[in-house]
């Protein structure tokens, strides 16, 4: 794991934050709530995939012949 990962989800939810901002100055709250589950399925795909990694590791460590 590098830390260019932790840096994307933080840009991201930087980023996320502002749209939201935005949004709902503009008067469109649905559309902010909707980008922020955007972000957060984005993120959490990110973050299922490294658990899913995390996971073949340890059971490449721990296989028995």
């Amino acid at each position: 794991m590098s830390i260019d990962l932790v840096f994307r989800i933080a840009a991201g939810g930087i980023l996320l934050a502002v749209l939201n901002q935005v949004l709902k100055g503009a008067g469109r709250e649905d559309m902010a709530t909707l980008a922020t589950l955007a972000g957060l399925v984005i993120v959490l795909v990110m973050v299922i995939d490294l658990v899913a990694q995390l996971f073949d590791s340890v059971k490449a460590l721990f296989q028995l012949y």
